[in-house]
């Protein structure tokens, strides 16, 4: 904490859920007490979630302005992205050069998408729309046979993987393109385990009774032609691969980091070593990567960083509670799991 007679400064870096939620949380555990800034180089705020069915035109991302959000919590908003942090200082330093002063800052960039593997189409959400329009009129107009559906290695959240593949054979049977062939090649042992076994159960017949063939324990290696080659030398028959993103972390200046650039953080979203800094979200080396997950952080962080500057608050560990909706294009399946507890998943 800064020794001047001021309001607590309380910096958010990023636009995304978890420095929304920080947002809210503060103004709703310190009230007036802090004067807060979020620092969000995109205009918009993007509910991602739905992204995954704008190719299919059965919904939209949500878009909604980050200054009016702001304004109607009492921040102030810096269109610049956070570049690096001077934690000796407690100075954030900005993309366009600015220096800006904290008490207390919370990180919160999300992750860095990366290509999967050579040869790989990329859908990472909503921007990558016209990647999945592209291929899908390739299939209904008869220039392709057969797509794989890709899950990378690694920090990642698959379930969208799962949503792309069930409603892409929803939308050719509809234009009577069924013969089509789907294939989702994933490194997990059953799809969607970490929800346990009932999703994994659940899913596996959604995909066998719509005709899509699943590679478990499978990473790919190089999609070129019409092959896609695995690690170990298998191979799979596909024109089109389309992969979620390898993810990593934002590596950012005067942080910790782990080897793929993520921030290590406690259970209270403090970043190891650097006192007054925290982190949330997708960026921290927490391996599962949701919105849903990325609020419960920020909601520990928020609560932390209340406790610090001042505010009647006792600090509740980050508890994950693992919730899932998967669009299958027909009755949608609602899973919850608690990564790290002894309880059981529900589906």
């Amino acid at each position: 904490m800064s020794g001047h007679a001021q309001a607590p400064r309380v910096l958010i870096a990023g636009g995304g859920v978890a420095a929304l939620e920080a947002l809210l949380a503060l103004r709703a555990l310190a009230g007036e007490l802090p004067h807060l800034t979020m620092l969000a180089p995109d205009p918009e705020f993007v509910v991602r979630a739905s992204g995954v069915l704008e190719p299919f035109a059965r919904g939209h991302a949500r878009r909604i302005s980050l200054r009016g959000i702001a304004e109607s919590h009492g921040a102030e908003l810096v269109p610049e992205a956070l570049a690096a942090v001077d934690a000796d200082r407690r100075v954030a330093r900005t993309s366009g050069g600015d220096e800006i002063p904290y008490d207390a800052l919370l990180v919160t960039l999300g992750a860095v998408p990366q290509t999967a593997f050579p040869g790989a189409l990329t859908f990472s959400g909503p921007q990558d729309r016209e990647v999945m329009t592209g291929v899908l009129g390739e299939a209904e107009a008869g220039e392709i046979a057969s797509i794989a559906f890709v899950v990378p290695p690694g920090a990642t959240w698959p379930l969208p993987l799962y949503e792309l593949a069930l409603l892409t054979r929803a939308h050719l049977r509809e234009r009577g393109r069924e013969a089509v062939k789907l294939t989702i090649v994933t490194p997990e042992d059953r799809p969607l385990e970490v929800f346990g076994a009932g999703a994994a159960d659940d899913l596996e017949a959604r995909l066998a009774a719509e005709g899509i063939d699943l590679r478990t324990l499978s990473r790919a290696r190089e999609h070129s032609g019409t092959t896609l080659s695995l690690e170990g030398g298998g191979r799979v028959t596909a024109d089109r691969g389309i992969a979620l993103p390898r993810l990593a972390g934002p590596g950012l200046e005067g942080l910790p980091r782990d080897e793929l650039g993520f921030i290590p953080t406690d259970d209270h979203g403090r970043v190891a070593g650097t006192a007054g800094v925290y982190a949330a979200g997708d960026c921290t080396a927490f391996p599962l990567k949701q919105g849903g997950l990325a609020a419960q952080q920020a909601d520990a962080a928020a609560q932390t960083i209340a406790q610090a500057i001042g505010a009647d608050v006792t600090p509740r560990p980050f508890t994950p509670v693992l919730r899932g909706l998967l669009l299958t294009g027909d009755e949608p399946s609602y899973f919850r799991a608690y990564p790290g507890a002894e309880r059981e998943p529900t589906s």
